[in-house]
């Protein structure tokens, strides 16, 4: 989150319309995603529904560092309590423990960063640490084979009306085993570095 923010505060309003690495989303869009991502985190840590979450109105280009900082002070708040890390949480497409659910955002998160950080030409310092967490937990949920049959299977179990969900990342990438951290974790994001 926190290197997300040093990215996001450095984009340019005129790099809004720039494509990103994640498909079908340019900067501005990929910007509300995220935020909103972040946000989700804090709902479904309040018990409140995933899709509850309301898109981002009327953020200026020069305004997303502000509005990513106050979901991060929002996920911060509910996410104080470190026994909501042992707590059972619903999602539409999983259940899980708030620990392995904090950890799909990670990786999330940071997948998004290094998005933004592509389409804008930055080169962040990222936190190793971090990094091989996400990567960690990444390996674990999301098989390199497979993934296309696993998110057909989440589709058809959700409930009537939910958004209709593509899916989020491509098939892994091979990267060699000696390739930086980010590197070989976006790679298994379907990502090209």
């Amino acid at each position: 989150v926190d290197t997300g923010g040093t990215v996001i505060g450095a984009i340019r309003p005129d790099q809004m319309e720039l494509a990103t690495p994640c498909d079908e989303l340019n900067v501005g869009q990929l910007l509300a995603h995220m935020t909103t991502a972040l946000r989700r985190v804090a709902f479904v840590g309040r018990g409140e529904h995933a899709w509850s979450v309301p898109a981002p109105e009327g953020v200026a280009d020069d305004g997303w560092l502000d509005a990513w900082q106050a979901a991060a002070r929002e996920v911060h708040g509910v996410w104080a309590d470190d026994a909501l890390l042992d707590a059972t949480i619903e999602l539409p497409w999983v259940t899980a423990s708030g620990h392995d659910l904090i950890l799909s955002y990670v990786n999330e998160i940071t997948v998004h960063t290094w998005d933004l950080a592509t389409a804008t030409g930055q080169s962040p310092s990222w936190d190793g640490e971090v990094i091989a967490v996400a990567f960690d937990a990444v390996r674990r949920a999301m098989p390199a084979e497979g993934r296309q049959e696993a998110l057909e299977k989440i589709v058809a179990g959700l409930p009537a009306g939910s958004p209709v969900i593509k899916a989020p990342f491509g098939a892994a990438v091979a990267v060699s085993d000696d390739a930086p951290i980010i590197d070989r974790l976006v790679a298994w994001s379907g990502r090209r570095p």
